[in-house]
């Protein structure tokens, strides 16, 4: 069977490759955006701090983005899983979960990352409701409540001091050894900024509404709201397979005008920015599709 053929393959549906995809429909470029309809943020009930769409739910921002894209008729969308790449002679091919075999001049990658909850009891439900990653997305929500911080060290710091400006009562918890310098824990001192070095047993909780932390000693102490800075992988095995390079963090690396170190191929969205925000993620997918398509255009004018 021979391979459907495009000049763009956007591999993820979300915000960045919704975006990207908008930017070259709207110069006619005969687009494929491969979705899995997997989101990292399926279970997140709002959005915030994005102009006009501040408190609307993902699914509503990713269900109204996908229609107004759906306008642009060069633009084709395949519901599946791209679980295979490589180069070929005039661009790349994509195999799907399917076994079909799909070819495109430039590739775009949207694909996002995969956060690595750790197994204990409580955190899967809560993630993303009161078990949040960003002051920046979800803070404002949690203003003046009690809140815990589950992290460590530099990040644990760094967190908390954003943290402090939205609430007074804020407990930072390690899960063991704190690994602070002594200037650091003078300034969570400073700022009444509690250490507890205790691990945690279960996230107890009221449909994902977190209500009190019980640690491995037996103490449950009570909560409002927890951010945690976990691990993330990339949610992909595609930009490794392509010979993508990654910044010491994880994230693909890319240049101001999203590409990669792989002529041809640009990363967008949270698979190559630490700044992990529906806004950012629209943004980069915007320049993107926009680069690609001045690639295009300055392989054929």
């Amino acid at each position: 069977m021979s391979a459907a053929h495009y000049e763009v393959i956007i591999i993820g549906g979300s915000y960045s490759g919704l975006s990207a995809a908008m930017a070259l429909g709207r110069s006619l470029r005969k687009v494929l955006v491969i979705d899995s309809g997997k989101p990292c943020n399926e279970q997140t009930p709002h959005s915030h701090n994005f102009l006009t769409q501040d408190g609307k739910s993902p699914k509503e921002i990713v269900s109204l983005a996908k229609k107004q894209v759906e306008e642009y008729e060069t633009i084709t969308f395949y519901h599946g899983k791209a679980i295979d790449s490589k180069k070929v002679e005039n661009g790349f091919e994509i195999t799907t979960a399917k076994g079909e075999t799909l070819t495109s001049k430039k590739l775009i990658l949207a694909t996002g990352i995969t956060d690595e909850i750790p197994e204990i009891k409580g955190f899967e439900e809560c993630w993303g409701i009161s078990l949040i990653h960003c002051p920046y997305c979800h803070g404002y929500e949690y203003k003046g409540k009690k809140t815990g911080i589950i992290a460590n060290g530099d990040k644990a710091v760094h967190i908390a001091s954003l943290v402090k400006n939205l609430t007074d009562d804020v407990t930072v918890i390690t899960k063991g050894k704190g690994k602070f310098t002594e200037e650091q824990l003078q300034k969570l001192k400073n700022n009444k900024i509690e250490i507890i070095e205790s691990g945690i047993s279960e996230l107890k909780h009221q449909n994902g509404i977190v209500e009190s932390i019980i640690f491995s000693d037996g103490e449950e102490v009570k909560f409002e709201a927890v951010y945690g800075a976990f691990p993330f992988k990339q949610h992909s095995e595609i930009p490794k397979q392509l010979g993508c390079e990654f910044t010491e963090f994880g994230h693909i690396k890319v240049d101001f005008m999203q590409k990669t170190n792989i002529p041809g191929v640009f990363g967008c969205g949270d698979n190559s920015s630490m700044m992990r925000s529906v806004s950012n993620a629209v943004m980069t997918g915007n320049v993107a599709g926009a680069m690609v398509n001045m690639e295009l255009v300055t392989d054929c004018f």
